[in-house]
């Protein structure tokens, strides 16, 4: 009988999956302009020749993890379809910050990667464009349960604003406090507060109740 050969782990897609981690937290903590791959090899002390062998270059590492996100993006935003009271649109929000915030460098650096990466520049517009149709669905989910009243006339700048809050909250954060806003330990205090200020440009249109609900959950994440 012949011996039956060990099955061989995939050792080089364990490996190029690590580099994505590395990169993705590298990118996060300094910022991708401030990341070579010289940096990533070193971190995971590895040689920049096998860096290299699994990513040929930078802008792979950058649309490999873009394409993850926008992924991720693209299935959350078909949750918004459900979203028709407060709670769950306070949900929904707060999810798809955390989401941004896992990929946060692309928003701390979005101008400077538009600039650089073609790929970047043209999926960004169906990033924003995909966000906008989510947000519509939301109200529009609100609308029909009663608990927002909007004419289409007032819905679309609101929701074009709530687009506008979702994809550049962490910046201002940042500018806010450069030192500490994108540390890990104080993450869901701006989150909250994300979430908290896109559905605040609703309060004029919200009923009694879910105003009220709304500020009780903003107490929660202690606003500010």
């Amino acid at each position: 009988m012949t011996a039956t050969m060990p099955t061989t782990t995939k050792k080089p897609r364990r490996t190029a999956q690590r580099i994505l981690e590395v990169t993705l937290e590298l990118f996060n903590r300094f910022g991708e302009p401030n990341v070579s791959t010289t940096l990533i090899s070193a971190e995971m002390n590895i040689s920049p020749g096998n860096l290299y062998y699994h990513y040929p270059a930078k802008d792979e590492l950058i649309n490999t993890l873009f394409g993850r996100y926008e992924k991720a993006l693209n299935e959350l935003l078909q949750a918004a379809d459900g979203t028709d009271n407060v709670e769950d649109a306070w949900l929904f929000f707060h999810m798809l910050f955390e989401l941004i915030w896992q990929h946060r460098f692309l928003y701390r650096d979005l101008n400077d990667l538009l600039s650089k990466n073609r790929r970047l520049e043209t999926h960004f517009q169906f990033v924003l464009k995909n966000k906008a149709i989510a947000v519509r669905a939301v109200l529009a989910g609100l609308s029909r349960s009663g608990a927002v009243r909007i004419s289409a006339d007032e819905a679309e700048p609101v929701a074009t604003a709530m687009v506008v809050v979702l994809s550049y909250w962490l910046s201002f954060e940042y500018v806010r406090d450069p030192r500490r806003a994108l540390e890990p330990e104080f993450a869901g205090a701006a989150l909250g507060r994300g979430a908290y200020h896109v559905l605040s440009l609703l309060l004029a249109h919200l009923d009694d109740a879910s105003r009220a609900h709304l500020h009780s959950l903003a107490a929660e994440y202690r606003m500010t």
